[in-house]
Order: structure tokens, then C-alpha cells, then sequence
């Protein structure tokens, strides 16, 4: 007699999930991250929708920290996948020329800044971000053979040693820190225009000053919008006055584009709001389809590497660049950076009305599909016109109830208290609802054990 194998009942799976997770916990890194706040164990995935094994649904508006630009599994990156397995391609090249590298560097030139596309270099690195940046920064140091490198206040740039000190946390490393403007916490006290202007004239005086005690400076890195720093979006006149900064005094410019790109902001690229053009973009994440892969493009007269003197053996990702020239393509020929922008606004626009009637919400901000909620402390004694101090607690409170509602959000900023969404670029409207729903609820119950 022929037996008919079951699925796991819902108790077995229950089972099964929280052994998964035990084994976690027992046999991997204290480092761990994202498994800390998100005790989930996915097993499939499309789009927007994470199935756990535990059997629920979840709508993922962290993707990867914004590598999934086109959500789970999307049709395109799977189609590339499988053509280059089935077609017997090597899949490890080193920094060997191949057709899925020729189509994928034309694709990604294609979506530059033409002013820099018509005189760029690409260099394949390591395939992480950070390790991009490290690329950048030797470059740029090997290029105009100073030392100094100039970043700011809140950056996020990576965890390796170069990167690790380029980034806001860094207590060490030989980086001259620059206050980025913010609205919200300006670090001048006054916001808007005004602090932008005086964040502006602070990097234009330290590297004039001859008694600044800098060192010389070989690149300025900047996000166009800080994500780990709190969702923090750079104004466009304020990063024009940069670049005319760093353009009069020859101190490259490098645009950290790795969370920013491939749509995300609203436009292609972050710079591209602003119209101007970095002698360096550092590019990540969204660029491999969900992947990795990291390229660094600069302007042909920085390229002075000596064969092998920035290599890597992971950086011929054959897999990685033909999702990521599928993913690439799917976003320009599709408009999905101008639906960022449109369904970003609506979001932002119903986040701020509903911020109204809550004073724990201090601040919702954004720019595209890269939006962030800081919560604050309204019962703390603030001096007039001072934002109240962040709330990290109600923060992570929220995040775990957006869990239980099936929504899965990280958390950024200085202290861990702003709630991030990077929803997929294909969110549809109805699911922005329901992302709309779930969070608002969740915000809603955290007021309610406030003023209980």
C-alpha cells in the first residue's frame, strides 16, 4: 500500500523553528545582528512576502538592508541565474574578461552620470560594500598621495579597519570628522538652511586653515542620504557647495552610494537629486540582484593602480553580475527609481500625518523608499527649541510589535531609535497599505503602554 507523506502539522514546524533558532544561538557568533531582533527562520520568499518555518508571513521592508531592490526571487534575477548555470560558464574568474561581465559593466555605464560614465574606470573588489570603500580610499590616498581623509558626523561606511574608521562610531583612525546637516538634531542648534550653510563653511575652513591640524586631505566621503545614521537625507544645495568645495582645492569627492543606489532614493543614483558628479561612487548591495558583488567607479585620470595592487579572489562573481545587470536594467527600463519616488512621498505624507497626533514620533523623514520614524522621549526635560532625547526603548518595542503584525523593520541612528523602511522598489500601493497598516498599529500600541 502506497503511504502518503504529510506536511508537518503547525506544532511540528513550531518545533522544528525554535530548534533551528536554539542552534543559532549555541553554535554562532556573538556578532550576530539582525537574528537578535528578528527570531525568524525563512524558508521561501517572493517579492515583499517571507514565509517562516514556524508558517507566518511576513512583509520585509528591511530587504537586505536595501540589496533587494526588486524584492525576493524576483522572475528577472532568477531567469539570469539559471541562463548562466545552464549555459556551463565558469563561474570563478578572478578579474578575467567574460560576456556576463562585458554585459553587466555596459549595463551599469549606462545608468551613471554621463558626465562621469564618458570617463570612468570600474574596479571589481571584494564583493562587499566595505570593502569598496577600502578600494576608494587607497585609491584616492595612492592618486594624490596624501593621507587625510575627510568624513562626517552619523556615516555609516563599512566594518573593515579603513572603512570601520570612516564611519560615525570610530574613535580612532586618523579621520577628520564634518557635521552633516540635519533638521531635526543640527548640530548647530538651528536647522534648515542656516545649519546647512554652517556645516558648509565648517569643511570649507578646516581645509583653507593652515593651523586646522589636518592632514592633507586625499578624498571627502559622503552618503547622499545616511541610512545607519538615522535616515538622514543630505540637502542638494548644501551637497552642490560640497562639491564645489572639494572640486577648487583637488580633494576627490566619493559618493558612498552602496544603500543609496539603483533607484532607491528616488532617482538612479543619490547624487543624482543634487545634479552633481563625484570623482568616486562606491557601489553595492542593489548592484548584485541580492548577490554579492562591490565595484568602485572613478574618473580615468585616478586610475593609477599598479597591476595587483588592490586585488581580491572573490571579485569575478559571475552569478552576481549577471542578476545584478538584470536588476540594473529591470529598474531603468521599468521607472522604478520614479515610483520610489511617488509611492516614497505618499508613504512619508500619510507617516507625517498620522506623527501628528503622537509625541513620542519626533521626526519622520525620508527620500524615495528609503524612509525613517525616530521616536523620542516627550516626557524629558528639554531645554526650548532642543528635539527631546531618542527613545531606543520604545524603538525596539515598536520593532518587535511590527513583528508580531508580520512586518519586519530594522532600526538606525545614533542610538538605535529611528524605525527604517526599504521596502522592494515593486511594492505595490496595496501593499504599502498593508506596510502602512501594521506599522501604524504598532506605533499605536506603543502609545497606548506609554500612557498606561
Amino acid at each position: 500500500m502506497a503511504v502518503t507523506e504529510q506536511a508537518p502539522g503547525p506544532a511540528t514546524a513550531t518545533t522544528a523553528h525554535l530548534g533551528i533558532l536554539r542552534r543559532q544561538a549555541s553554535r554562532e557568533s556573538a556578532a550576530r545582528t539582525y537574528a537578535r531582533s528578528l527570531p525568524i527562520v525563512p524558508v521561501r520568499a517572493r517579492g515583499v512576502t517571507i514565509e517562516g518555518a514556524d508558517g507566518r508571513r511576513y512583509l520585509d521592508c528591511l530587504s537586505g538592508a536595501g540589496t533587494l531592490a526588486l524584492g525576493h526571487n524576483h522572475p528577472v534575477v532568477l531567469e539570469a541565474v539559471r541562463k548562466v548555470l545552464d549555459s556551463g560558464a565558469p563561474l570563478h574568474v578572478l578579474d578575467l574578461a567574460t560576456p556576463v561581465k562585458d554585459a553587466f559593466t555596459t549595463e551599469l555605464f549606462a545608468t551613471l552620470p554621463p558626465a562621469l560614465a564618458s570617463r570612468a574606470r570600474v574596479q571589481f573588489c571584494g564583493p562587499a560594500g566595505t570593502d569598496a570603500v577600502e578600494a576608494a580610499l587607497t585609491l584616492t590616498r595612492t592618486a594624490t598621495g596624501r593621507p587625510g581623509v575627510l568624513a562626517f558626523t552619523g556615516a555609516y561606511h563599512g566594518m573593515t579597519a579603513g572603512a570601520l574608521a570612516a564611519s560615525g562610531g570610530a574613535r580612532d583612525g586618523g579621520v577628520t570628522r564634518l557635521p552633516f546637516p540635519h533638521d531635526y538634531r543640527c548640530p548647530f542648534g538651528v536647522g534648515g538652511e542656516q545649519g546647512a550653510e554652517l556645516a558648509a563653511r565648517w569643511t570649507e575652513s578646516l581645509l583653507d586653515d593652515a593651523k586646522s591640524g589636518i592632514p592633507d586631505a586625499a578624498c571627502l566621503l559622503v552618503e547622499p542620504v545616511q541610512g545607519e545614521g538615522g535616515v538622514n537625507p543630505a540637502p542638494d544645495a548644501w551637497l552642490r557647495r560640497i562639491r564645489r568645495i572639494t572640486e577648487e582645492r583637488s580633494v576627490p569627492l566619493i559618493a558612498d552610494e552602496v544603500q543609496t543606489g539603483v533607484g532607491r532614493t528616488g532617482r538612479f543614483w543619490g547624487v543624482d537629486h543634487s545634479g552633481i558628479v563625484p570623482d568616486v561612487m562606491v557601489l553595492s548591495k542593489a548592484i548584485g540582484g541580492s548577490l554579492p558583488l562591490a565595484v568602485v567607479v572613478y574618473r580615468e585620470d585616478l586610475d593609477v593602480w599598479e597591476p595587483g595592487t588592490h586585488a581580491g579572489t572573490f571579485r569575478g562573481n559571475q552569478l552576481a553580475m549577471a542578476a545584478g545587470a538584470a536588476t540594473l536594467a529591470y529598474v531603468r527600463e521599468n521607472g522604478l527609481a520614479d515610483r520610489a519616488a511617488t509611492l516614497g512621498a505618499r508613504l512619508l505624507g500619510r507617516l507625517r500625518e498620522f506623527a501628528a497626533g503622537y509625541p513620542f514620533i519626533g521626526d519622520v523623514r525620508g527620500r524615495g523608499l528609503m524612509i525613517g520614524v525616530e521616536l523620542v522621549d516627550p516626557t524629558a526635560d528639554t531645554a526650548a527649541g532642543t528635539p527631546p532625547p531618542p527613545a531606543p526603548g520604545i524603538a525596539a518595542a515598536v520593532q518587535r510589535a511590527c513583528l508580531d503584525r508580520g512586518l519586519i523593520v530594522e532600526l538606525g541612528g545614533r542610538h538605535s531609535a529611528v524605525v527604517r523602511l526599504l521596502p522592494p522598489l515593486t511594492l505595490t500601493d496595496e501593499q504599502a497599505d498593508a506596510v502602512l497598516d501594521r506599522l501604524t498599529d504598532a506605533l499605536a500600541g506603543a502609545a497606548q503602554n506609554l500612557s498606561g
